[in-house]
């Protein structure tokens, strides 16, 4: 599978998009804030930044007001650093990078607000603020030579470019599932470890010498992916492919086909990709869990509460089908898609009514050596 072709969150602003369906990734974007904070000061006060020029880059940045709120965090943050050292803001060309079917379009559409809410408050010789979009995948060369000062991530890295070779055999699931056999387990760790190396060798030639990249993604607890639950939330869009197949709504050959190119790696692996690649340091990596429905703020449960609980399933099923729907149409045509997410959405509810299960995140820090 072409991933870079087919892949993007679900375009408009309607029900079933990525625009209304987001709030996990602000939520996990608000969570990495202080690492963030951490990673733009140091790099303002090592000098890396000219007074007059800071160009970011946000790889994967999707099209929901996400994509902006990033963007605002790190220019508030050099302004506040700016203001503490008494220094001139720098002027700020953002560039907005994701695939080629994402809806730069609505992105677009919410400049002028952040326009004016760059010059809000801001004197009248502080720095300027240039956005441009750069279509593509980052697995490839994006920028020019040593172009960038910082690069951000939230939620892509864990995308693949492209389903893993040789899991024919996968059968009827979708993903590395607890009965996928063992060889599907080494195809998905071996594709995550090319990509995130090409990842790391592009942009060690894109990045000034101690320029920074703060990534967040999915990731899991363990080493042994059998023994987690990280791919949990695959397995039962599985299943509810399994009922439409019983119901010859879908074919089995379809199914066997088709793979989720997603891969979440434990803390161990990405540690050693980085430290095999050698272009960067690692300054930090934290880790943190959220509910799979980010409206649900309860931390302290193991299992939904009776009331809500329909509620989470749905939450959660709007948020797959935002990021899967491209790949789903691409592969099954868009006539399945309206049963498939009902049929979900059950599956999701009754499994969080016994294990309230979460999302568990890896966040990290690196610098240019």
């Amino acid at each position: 599978m072409a991933v870079a072709n087919i892949l993007h969150m679900s375009t408009g602003d309607g029900e079933s998009s990525y625009a209304k369906n987001s709030l996990l990734q602000e939520t996990v974007i608000c969570k990495t804030l202080p690492i963030l904070k951490h990673t733009i000061r140091r790099l303002c006060n090592a000098n890396v930044i000219s007074n007059q020029y800071f160009k970011i880059a946000d790889l994967g940045c999707s099209s929901s007001k996400n994509t902006l709120l990033v963007a605002s965090n790190i220019i508030d943050i050099v302004y506040e650093v700016c203001t503490e050292n008494n220094g001139k803001p720098p002027q700020f060309e953002l560039c907005l990078n994701d695939l080629f079917g994402n809806d730069f379009n609505n992105i677009f559409k919410m400049l002028p607000d952040f326009y004016a809410k760059f010059r809000k408050g801001k004197s009248a010789n502080s720095g300027l603020c240039f956005v441009s979009a750069v279509p593509g995948s980052f697995h490839g060369r994006l920028f020019p030579d040593k172009s960038l000062h910082f690069v951000h991530s939230s939620y892509s890295i864990h995308w693949l470019s492209q389903v893993p070779e040789g899991i024919e055999n996968n059968g009827l699931n979708i993903f590395m599932a607890k009965t996928s056999p063992r060889n599907v387990f080494e195809a998905y760790g071996n594709q995550f470890h090319t990509d995130f190396t090409k990842f790391l060798q592009m942009r060690s030639e894109e990045i000034v010498c101690g320029g920074c990249m703060v990534l967040t993604f999915i990731g899991r607890r363990t080493m042994d992916p059998t023994r987690d639950d990280s791919g949990c939330i695959w397995e039962l869009l599985a299943h509810s492919l399994l009922d439409m197949l019983k119901e010859g709504l879908v074919l089995e050959s379809d199914i066997n086909s088709f793979n989720i190119p997603n891969y979440f790696p434990c803390e161990e692996e990405v540690v050693k990709i980085i430290q095999n690649e050698g272009s960067f340091s690692l300054d930090n990596l934290d880790v943190f869990e959220v509910n799979w429905d980010p409206m649900d703020t309860d931390y302290e449960n193991t299992k939904d509460s009776n009331e809500p609980r329909h509620n989470h399933g749905k939450n959660t099923a709007n948020l797959i089908r935002a990021i899967s729907e491209s790949l789903l149409i691409s592969h099954f045509g868009s006539s399945i898609l309206e049963m498939l997410f009902m049929k979900y959405e059950k599956h999701v509810t009754t499994h969080l009514a016994k294990t309230k299960t979460r999302i568990y995140n890896v966040v990290i820090s690196l610098s240019k050596k």
